[in-house]
């Protein structure tokens, strides 16, 4: 599988065309734009468990091609990539989309078609309740993750908090599994704020901020804009305890803060302990590639090519939408590697694992 590094503004496509012997998946995701850094991640994870069965023969004999074509982190261009790559490019399956809004805006096009979608690469609630049929989730929801985090805060003594989030639907979903979390902990957020997905502007919210005795934020958003909230804030004199959620969880993430980085918490939806099988695995492969430092965000993007192959195997030959959406409903515990995921018609939600890590002084996860 191969993901295009360069080529800003243009149709990004792929690894081949319709020939003989291949499985072609569709992709719509930011290979440019704000997520492009942890989107360059998860498709390296996703690449090194894909090119491993590719070298065995694939499935059935046949290839995984993805298709990717670059949406640039805004969801009109995603649902426009989605009706290309459903009616023309004539996929079997799409994988792993990036973003709340964009994932929604592409359901109407799997809808009509009946084209699963396999992780997407956002843990919004929004695509787990109720359940989206087309739609298979491997990662946990952004709300678990909010909740955790809110509760570590509180569970050390920390009462002061705020919560700022992007204006839109991921956003506010964050922002639901942090409110949830103060209250059972009887607290109320010190500030609530948002800021705009295309043009982040935190000077108002950061001198709010220095007016309160706020002890920690949580910022719910992109890489860049997070980093660029983290900035504000410190600019200010304030240096409260920072929070973001996993979207974030990158090597590009760490680079984007820069001498920032050092103790801000993300937290995360898969283990790190070389006790679990699946980052042993994942950790093998990456080492094969001169890959040192496996990133959350290329653990993800590994654990959802697993799901998505395992789909094609239950297919059978020749695998069709039809097939392998039978195949994912009649999924029930499927081991990725000492963790369990199944799936039923009533229940597209995969993994519930999430936890935390924290940005030492070395720019590098810790648990």
């Amino acid at each position: 599988m191969t993901y295009p590094q360069h080529l800003a503004g243009l149709l990004l496509a792929t690894l081949g065309c319709l020939a003989h012997g291949q499985i072609l998946i569709g992709q719509t995701t930011g290979v440019t734009g704000a997520v492009a850094a942890t989107v360059k991640e998860t498709g390296i994870g996703a690449k090194l468990y894909l090119d491993a069965v590719n070298a065995r023969g694939g499935v059935g004999g046949e290839t995984i091609d993805i298709v990717t074509l670059d949406d640039k982190f805004d969801p009109k261009l995603a649902a426009t990539n989605a009706r290309t790559l459903v009616e023309e490019r004539k996929v079997v399956a799409m994988f792993m989309t990036r973003g709340t809004p964009h994932t929604e805006a592409i359901i109407p096009t799997l809808e009509q078609h009946g084209v699963p979608l396999i992780a997407p690469s956002t843990g919004a609630m929004v695509l787990h309740v109720p359940v989206r049929k087309f739609v298979f989730n491997v990662r946990a929801t952004y709300q678990r993750e909010a909740e955790m985090a809110i509760s570590h805060l509180a569970s050390i003594g920390i009462q002061h908090i705020a919560i700022l989030h992007v204006d839109d639907s991921f956003g506010l979903d964050g922002l639901e599994g942090a409110q949830r979390s103060l209250a059972g902990a009887r607290l109320q957020a010190t500030l609530i704020a948002k800021f705009d997905r295309n043009k982040p502007d935190f000077s108002s919210i950061a001198q709010s901020l220095s007016k309160s005795p706020v002890q920690a934020v949580m910022i719910i958003g992109s890489g860049p804009a997070v980093a660029s909230g983290i900035r504000a804030i410190k600019a200010v004199g304030n240096k409260p305890q920072f929070v973001t959620l996993s979207n974030n969880a990158s090597g590009g993430f760490i680079q984007l803060l820069g001498e920032d980085a050092a103790g801000v918490i993300v937290s995360q939806v898969l283990p790190k302990s070389m006790n679990v099988p699946l980052v042993r695995e994942a950790t093998q492969l990456a080492k094969v590639r001169n890959i040192d430092d496996l990133s959350p965000a290329m653990l993800e993007g590994f654990a959802s090519a697993k799901v998505l192959v395992e789909a094609l195997r239950r297919a059978g030959p020749k695998p069709t939408r039809e097939r392998i959406q039978a195949a994912l409903e009649g999924m029930s515990r499927f081991d990725l590697g000492g963790m369990a995921i199944s799936y039923s018609t009533t229940n597209h939600t995969g993994l519930d694992f999430a936890d935390l890590s924290i940005i030492g002084t070395t720019g590098k996860f810790r648990r």
